[in-house]
């Protein structure tokens, strides 16, 4: 199943300062925020406007219909109220095929996500990285405490409309309903955002990124796409429950049993229990996705934590769309007034 990426990283300015040489080579903080400096500034560096690679000669003509459903996905966002800024009008080649690894950790025996603190964004349950060595050796950190590890790549990332973001190669798809969600997901965050509530803000802007993509290809009479968007929102849906499912019966396990070889034993019962959903009730009721090798992965909770963080409650999200007429605008207005002054799980 394809795994979209979606990353809110805040570039911290200023780690450059007296004493930096010192704390350089004493704190992994500093080198991560430093590394993470020169890569957005390498990004910022290489940003094209988008028409002007429209105008070139050279540009293929599909790399040129790509580019050009990315803007007016991102004119449609900015026309139904989502904040587009300046995000999307510029691209940016990082001249690799993945724009950096995110991490995800939870003890073993506890779906309890790790939790890293950045300024203005809160606690977050992932770390993004765009050295992989260094992701690596966090993730092996970890797992040497028994934490259960999950490292998965991301193609794009929001700043929240801090800067202009780009639109990055590693985010471009042949999949044009995928694409156009991604645009309208990203703008979203720039639209709504809730301090340490991560699953919310990623669960919302699934929410606004699928069904805004079906009404905007329902604009352009193209309704094969629209109704594509339509059931891969339909689709995530679907996996909310099932993950949520599986959460609870893990919380349970978990709540039951203290010794290692219990929480191993009810792990693989529970994985078992896991493949004969995707296998059977769940996956029978995917229009757009396909199980594969999903059904064979072992338990491990820093997955689980980490797909959940895009599918919290989503029957409340379509709830409330379908509550505001099944209009994306008056549904994504409603919750930016609702949340206004949240923080956290109040959310």
């Amino acid at each position: 199943m394809r795994r979209k990426g979606c990353m809110i990283l805040l570039i911290v300015a200023g780690v450059l300062m007296a004493g930096f040489g010192t704390a350089y080579v004493a704190s992994e903080d500093v080198r991560y925020l430093t590394r993470a400096g020169i890569e957005q500034t390498k990004i910022l560096e290489a940003r094209e406007p988008i028409t002007e690679i429209l105008r070139d000669p050279a540009t293929t003509p599909a790399r040129r219909a790509q580019l050009q459903l990315v803007l007016d996905a991102r004119d449609f966002a900015a026309e139904i109220g989502y904040e587009a800024k300046q995000t999307y009008t510029t691209y940016a080649d990082v001249g690799r095929d993945t724009l950096l690894l995110v991490l995800s950790a939870s003890p073993r025996n506890c779906l309890c996500a790790h939790l890293w603190k950045y300024p203005i964004v809160g606690r977050i349950p992932y770390k993004g990285f765009f050295d992989p060595a260094m992701a690596r050796r966090e993730a092996g950190g970890l797992e040497q405490r028994g934490y259960d590890i999950y490292l998965r790549p991301a193609g794009a990332f929001s700043t929240l409309g801090w800067f202009n973001d780009p639109l990055y190669s590693t985010a471009m798809s042949d999949d044009s309903v995928e694409l156009a969600a991604t645009v309208l997901h990203e703008i979203a965050h720039n639209t709504l955002y809730v301090k340490s509530a991560t699953p919310f803000n990623e669960s919302f802007a699934q929410l606004a990124g699928y069904r805004a993509a079906e009404a905007f290809f329902r604009r352009r009479g193209s309704v094969a796409a629209a109704e594509q968007a339509a059931n891969r929102w339909r689709d995530e849906v679907v996996l909310s429950g099932y993950y949520t499912e599986l959460a609870a019966r893990l919380d349970t396990l978990y709540q039951g049993v203290t010794d290692s070889v219990a929480v191993d034993s009810g792990r693989a019962a529970l994985g078992r229990w896991a493949r004969e959903q995707l296998e059977g009730p769940i996956g029978s009721q995917l229009r757009t996705y396909t199980i594969g090798p999903m059904a064979d992965r072992p338990v491990n909770n820093a997955r689980l934590i980490a797909a959940r963080i895009y599918r919290t409650r989503l029957s409340l999200f379509e709830d409330w769309y379908q509550r505001h007429g099944a209009d994306i605008a008056l549904a994504v207005a409603a919750h930016d007034t609702q949340t206004r002054g949240v923080e956290g799980d109040s959310a």
